[in-house]
């Protein structure tokens, strides 16, 4: 019967502990992106012999980024697009589809990884539309200040157009929903009032002042002075543009609650200021889209948490 060497086991197993405890140790977090780690291994296989430290580290939390990116966006390719843009490439080059195949089977390259090729084309050029989309920050200030740059330049050089638009004077009743009075009861008693109104039983303004919960409005008689259609939230601009003057609408609903509304009168407003707005907006936000397009992947870098460890 062979004798176990109990000592020599031990020793073996010592020895073994110390291999594992050391490459443990020489395995170290340098880097996390969005709180996911970046391992020093990684970095020297991506920086290989002759490579630089930095660069890689930077190409491993760019890949990183640009998988979180893919994984996040929700975004999924439809292969029937993909079939078009392959039929789209034969007809450009002058072949029909059949023949398009024969080419790339004579390449070497099959058809379904060329397909793929196609649909990854596409999704990287969505995520990078959607990267740089979510990275474009441009505040209200910076809009007013370039607009009046931009409008003062044009009076200087004599450029300045004077564009006018439609304003239309409004006044409404507001039902705000709670849990007394759900939709069905709200669109139920501004009808009502409609009524009572159009019967010449209460006036718009008096209805106003009693029924309103948009109390600001309600103390004048529901109006909301002039404006332009775009101040106001799609269903009451929508409401308001096929409202004719001098009548009440039927009750609908916004983010707000249920509402009537009459238009009193119109006037032509002075838009200029409102085009210069746009225009330095626009501007403002082309100049952050070239800044990122050359490299997309900074977008991403700009909302995310980066954080390096010495």
């Amino acid at each position: 019967m062979k004798i176990i060497n109990v000592r020599s086991i031990f020793w073996a197993m010592l020895g073994l502990f110390i291999c594992v405890s050391s490459a443990q140790a020489t395995e170290r977090v340098v880097a996390t992106v969005n709180g996911v780690p970046v391992l020093e291994s990684q970095v020297k296989q991506t920086m290989g012999k002759k490579g630089q430290y930095q660069v890689a580290l930077d190409k491993v939390i760019d890949d990183i980024l640009v998988q979180q990116a893919i994984q996040n966006s929700g975004i999924k390719v439809n292969y029937a697009q993909v079939e078009q843009i392959i039929e789209g490439i034969a007809a450009q080059n002058g072949l029909t589809y059949g023949q398009l195949l024969d080419a790339l089977d004579y390449q070497g390259i099959s058809y379904n990884a060329y397909r793929q090729q196609i649909a990854n084309q596409i999704l990287m050029g969505e995520i990078r539309n959607q990267a740089i989309g979510q990275s474009i920050d441009v505040t209200r200030e910076q809009v007013e200040a370039l607009s009046k740059q931009l409008r003062n330049h044009a009076k200087q050089a004599g450029t300045e157009k004077t564009v006018s638009a439609p304003q239309y004077e409004v006044r409404h009743i507001l039902l705000k929903l709670n849990p007394l009075l759900n939709d069905a009861q709200a669109k139920a008693q501004l009808t009502q009032i409609r009524a009572d109104i159009m019967a010449g039983k209460i006036s718009f303004a008096d209805a106003a002042l009693k029924y309103s919960k948009d109390y600001l409005s309600g103390a004048n008689g529901g109006s909301l002075g002039f404006a332009f259609p775009e101040a106001y939230v799609g269903p009451f601009q929508k409401t308001l543009l096929s409202t004719k003057q001098g009548t009440i609408s039927a009750p609908f609903k916004t983010e707000f609650g249920w509402h009537i509304l009459e238009v009193t009168n119109t006037r032509q407003g002075d838009k200029t200021i409102d085009v210069y707005r746009q225009k330095a907006y626009e501007q403002l936000v082309n100049q952050q889209v070239k800044a990122f397009e050359n490299d997309w992947v900074k977008a991403l870098r700009k909302n995310a948490d980066i954080r390096y460890f010495n």
